[in-house]
């Protein structure tokens, strides 16, 4: 395998979907020292869900690269960047502020650039250059290579703007320094794009098409993570069931597809076979899943490997039939349930967590009490909940009205919310007494004499330190619980 992964700088794990807590963070990274310093610095904000902060890894690459050293302080920064969000509009809201804000940089720094990156490149272009002239860049998630060259441009006073999406790119050969390291997570890019067209959803848009990194440099990137002391990968792509690739290259697109179980194509379930192998003190993870794409063979791999988590996010969005067609999904209220039935089955004891959107276009009362009903039925651990919120140019805004009242809409995700609560509160009640390994991942928010870390499915555990520190596999035994963590002491061996 190529030495791809030379740079020694650690990642902390985000959490899934959007972290409100991750919102807005600001890189904190060092130049690589092989490369001189041009003496000038760059700031990075980012929003929205775990691509996003992968790709901010991929930009200070390529940026360090160059010369540039970050800063937290975008006030003493060159470079001024948000990696944005389109999914939902109270994201897009908070990053037109963020650059409002940043025009007082311009006026205190006149050589200063501000740039945006990411899902909202495309789709405000126009607006973020000519319109509202807020930036300086704009340049999309398949272009970043050009980053470098763009802002030679811009700093002779050119607007400068790529957001060309690429059917090959995938950064393969980039190795994403990590953000905020605690040395023990990190994330690892297998796909980028998306061939799901959900009508709700505006990622193909941003994002392109799908493909699929080379094997090789994914398991590459996992070995080096792991020999330098890293004890948990997370497998990351906007579908990662759809994982595909072959060496022959006249099997592409539908072809590619459609030999998906053929020893021709190296299949999701291949790659986390080939990931969990390569040490069994490496907990594998992954996200996210797409239930059509969510077949037995990945869930006999989870069962047959120690070291691969045991659980498993499976959006559902509803639990209406009929809505679900009309989102575009691509499977039924039943064929869903036939999936969570398989998981139990399969693998006794995982973790189910799941995605739903309360209020899409035409929900009546009827069909938000399917979603409750499938609630009560799969009794998540963990749910990421939202209401629609409709994006410009997607299929839902071209095919169907949002109907629904704002506040019918947060009505119904509020009994979402609380539904959500009462299950995992039960389920957390189940493990008072149980003993788990944890790998602890950082010291708790609430106090540095407690340490945090998760158990091999989804539960978050806090307990007194003693002796233990981040990095270490340790017994705990639960003692109480929350809706949110596990509460324990730990067990000396």
């Amino acid at each position: 395998m190529p030495d791809l992964y030379s740079n020694k700088i650690p990642f902390e794990l985000h959490a899934k979907s959007m972290d409100e807590s991750m919102q807005g963070n600001a890189l904190e990274l060092e130049r690589p020292v092989d490369v001189r310093s041009n003496g000038k610095k760059y700031y990075i904000e980012s929003y929205g869900c775990a691509m996003n902060f992968a790709d901010s890894e991929v930009v200070a690459s390529i940026l360090g690269n160059s010369g540039y050293d970050a800063t937290k302080d975008y006030n003493e920064a060159d470079l001024v960047f948000i990696n944005t969000c389109s999914i939902r509009d109270k994201a897009e809201q908070t990053i037109r502020k963020r650059l409002m804000h940043f025009k007082s940089v311009k006026k205190r720094n006149k050589g200063a650039l501000v740039g945006v990156l990411g899902c909202m490149a495309e789709r405000l272009k126009d607006k973020f250059l000519e319109e509202e002239q807020l930036v300086d860049i704009v340049i999309g998630p398949d272009a970043y290579r050009s980053l470098p060259d763009l802002i030679v441009e811009a700093e002779s006073g050119q607007k400068t703007i790529n957001v060309l999406l690429s059917r090959d790119e995938t950064y393969a050969d980039i190795n994403p320094v990590r953000l905020n390291s605690n040395g023990v997570n990190a994330y690892v890019s297998i796909t980028r794009g998306c061939d799901n067209i959900c009508s709700f959803c505006v990622v193909p848009q941003t994002r392109g098409r799908e493909r699929s990194r080379h094997p090789d440099s994914i398991l590459a990137e996992v070995q080096h993570l792991y020999d330098n002391g890293y004890k948990e990968v997370t497998l990351l792509g906007q579908n990662v069931d759809s994982y595909r690739w072959s060496e022959d290259e006249k099997i592409r697109g539908k072809k590619l597809i459609e030999l998906r179980d053929t020893d021709k194509v190296f299949n999701f379930a291949n790659l986390l076979e080939e990931v969990a192998k390569l040490a069994p003190d490496l907990r594998v993870r992954f996200s996210t899943s797409h239930p059509k794409d969510m077949h037995d063979n990945v869930l006999h791999i989870i069962a047959k490997y120690p070291n691969i988590c045991n659980n498993v996010h499976l959006p559902v969005q509803s639990g209406n039939s009929e809505l679900l067609k009309k989102m575009n999904r691509g499977y039924t209220r039943e064929y869903y349930l036939d999936r969570i039935e398989a998981i139990r089955r399969i693998i006794p004891g995982c973790t189910i967590s799941t995605d739903i959107i309360t209020g899409f276009c035409g929900e009546t009362n009827a069909q938000h009490s399917e979603t409750i009903s499938l609630m009560e039925a799969v009794k998540y651990n963990l749910s990421y909940m939202y209401f629609y919120s409709e994006r410009p140019g997607t299929l839902a805004a071209k095919r169907y009205e949002d109907d629904v009242p704002e506040e019918l809409k947060k009505s119904r995700l509020t009994e979402v919310i609380s539904l959500q609560k009462k299950h995992s509160l039960a389920h957390n009640k189940n493990m008072v007494g149980e003993t788990v390994e944890v790998l602890v991942e950082k010291y708790s928010k609430k106090s540095k004499d407690d340490l945090a870390g998760r158990d091999n499915r989804i539960n978050m555990v806090v307990f007194p330190k003693g002796n233990a520190k981040p990095g270490d596999y340790v017994k705990v035994k639960i003692t109480a619980c929350t809706s949110n963590v596990l509460l324990g002491r730990m067990i000396e061996e």
